[in-house]
């Protein structure tokens, strides 16, 4: 005889999990009701408005005598002269090989700087003492 076996009986659902006891619960915030706005219209786009210069960045000022003999004697704005600095620095080679930030001041950078190795972050700030 062949005995078959029944199928087991179907598992009851696990009974609810009770709330949280109210001390658990923090107190409901209350969200502030918000108007209902009207639909918004398609979005006009502006015309992108140009940036005004600051003059200060694009006054020209005349150079100091030792910094004169790297960026020249003609007066020039600030950020120019910070970069004829990078042009003379790099057509020199004065940066430092292993720190790229590093610049290696040669006889002429030496006057400007004050001392013979500059990060290129003080140079911004040392070179302003040659500038008028």
């Amino acid at each position: 005889m062949a005995t078959a076996k029944k199928a087991a009986p179907a598992k009851k659902a696990a009974p609810a999990k009770k709330v949280a006891s109210a001390k658990k619960v923090a107190p409901a915030k209350k969200v502030a009701v918000k108007a209902t706005a009207p639909a918004k219209k398609a979005a006009v786009k502006k015309a992108p408005v140009k940036r005004a210069v600051n003059a200060a960045f694009m006054k020209a000022l005349t150079p100091s005598a030792a910094l004169a003999a790297v960026v020249g004697v003609k007066a020039l704005p600030r950020t120019e002269v910070v970069k004829k600095l990078w042009v003379y620095i790099k057509a020199n080679k004065l940066q430092d090989a292993i720190n790229k930030r590093m610049i290696n001041a040669d006889a002429k950078l030496k006057e400007v700087f004050g001392k013979a190795q500059v990060s290129m972050f003080e140079m911004a700030g040392l070179i302003g003492k040659h500038l008028k």
